[in-house]
């Protein structure tokens, strides 16, 4: 990434649609030689910018920038507040006076300096005392900064950046406050005894019912699952609930890559009180796929999505109501759903290593599990903050 000329860094806010077109391109330039990186569908690049498409917007406001350099763009960071996250407890993470910016890209250290400098600018301009960072934009899309795990193409859902910026940023201040791993798992030969001993007497509470999704009833399927998102993950740090909107534009979105056999709800006495979510590793096929469906990608995809075969599964979210949760019967859950799921992904998908993230590294329960079916962290990401005073 090194610099192409040395004239002076601006910065200037994105101001229409082709300044914003600039800076989803940009990720793609700077990224292409890149051989793990995987490019976005460009229109959902554009739909998580857009005030009316995203209702994050709804909640909060952002604003963009792009680094220029002799007339060519070099760089972009978006900077933001949400207007939910300044409503959760600070010993949470977020809390009130806490602004965010990501989607940082950078051809060097000069213009990230630029870059953060500007967004730290506009956070104080909102009133902002501490900056958290980096989301993108919110802490349900791709919240972190990967520092371990570039060697290999992320799963669905997972960011993906420069290994240079982790010493850009860190020169600018900024210290780490919380870890997330992502986790790989072999899942062709099962898992060890103990968990499958756990699964069977799992089986025999008449008290428990692992159920599939019903996709003919999705949207009551998806609100059902977010509503216990939203119970088991809110003493979660970094939590921001999810807004009804959200819930339905997550649903919308998800649709076409949510498949009956790889999401599985589990009921207690009739009660609805744990889900886990895994997704077929689209990326597979949009690693070579520049972005657009057009004009062959849009067959390619469809095809896919008929009868997915996916040697990666990826588990984005889990959970377990909060009244449950540090007890046996919530990893009895756990460890039902997973290998129920592992069953279907092995036989139907042609899987072989399952992804769990993220998991916040004070995560007991999840790091746990994850130690018990042996999975191993194969990703790092770092949330850095500063105090803007």
């Amino acid at each position: 990434m090194a610099a192409h000329s040395q004239g002076p860094v601006s910065i200037h806010p994105v101001k229409d649609k082709a300044d914003k077109r600039e800076f989803v391109e940009l990720a793609f330039r700077l990224n292409r030689g890149d051989p793990a990186w995987v490019p976005p569908l460009k229109n959902e690049a554009f739909d998580l910018l857009t005030p009316g498409k995203n209702p994050w917007f709804e909640h909060g406001k952002a604003q963009l920038f792009l680094a220029r350099r002799d007339g060519r763009t070099v760089g972009r960071i978006s900077a933001h507040v949400d207007f939910l996250a300044l409503e959760q407890p600070a010993s949470q993470g977020m809390g009130p006076g806490t602004g965010n910016w990501g989607l940082l890209e950078a051809e060097d250290a000069e213009v990230a300096h630029a870059l953060i400098v500007s967004a730290e600018d506009w956070l104080r301009g909102q009133g902002m005392n501490r900056a958290l960072g980096p989301l993108s934009i919110s802490i349900w899309d791709e919240p972190g900064l990967l520092v371990e795990g570039f060697e290999t193409p992320p799963t669905i859902m997972l960011g993906h950046n420069s290994p240079l910026y982790q010493a850009w940023i860190e020169a600018e201040g900024y210290r780490p406050v919380k870890k997330l791993f992502n986790y790989a798992v072999d899942i062709v030969d099962g898992f060890p005894p103990l968990v499958n001993r756990i699964v069977t007497a799992g089986e025999k509470n008449e008290r428990i019912r692992i159920r599939r999704v019903d996709k003919r009833k999705f949207d009551a399927e998806a609100r059902l699952i977010m509503g216990i998102l939203n119970d088991a993950w809110s003493d979660n740090w970094g939590f921001v609930p999810l807004t009804d909107s959200e819930i339905a534009y997550v649903g919308k979105k998800l649709k076409d890559i949510v498949f009956e056999d790889l999401i599985r709800v589990a009921e207690v006495d009739g009660e609805a009180v744990a889900f886990m979510i895994v997704l077929p590793n689209i990326n597979e096929l949009l690693i070579g796929m520049d972005g657009s469906l057009f004009p062959f990608n849009w067959a390619r995809l469809l095809w896919w999505l008929r009868k997915p075969k996916s040697k990666r599964l990826r588990v984005p979210l889990m959970g377990v109501v909060k009244k449950l949760q540090n007890s046996r019967m919530a990893s009895t859950l756990a460890f039902m759903m997973i290998e129920y799921i592992r069953r279907d992904g092995v036989a139907k998908y042609g899987a072989e290593q399952g992804d769990i993230g993220w998991v916040l590294d004070d995560n007991q329960g999840m790091n746990a599990v994850a130690d018990a079916i042996n999975a191993t962290v194969n990703r790092v990401y770092q949330l850095y903050d500063k105090p803007l005073s």
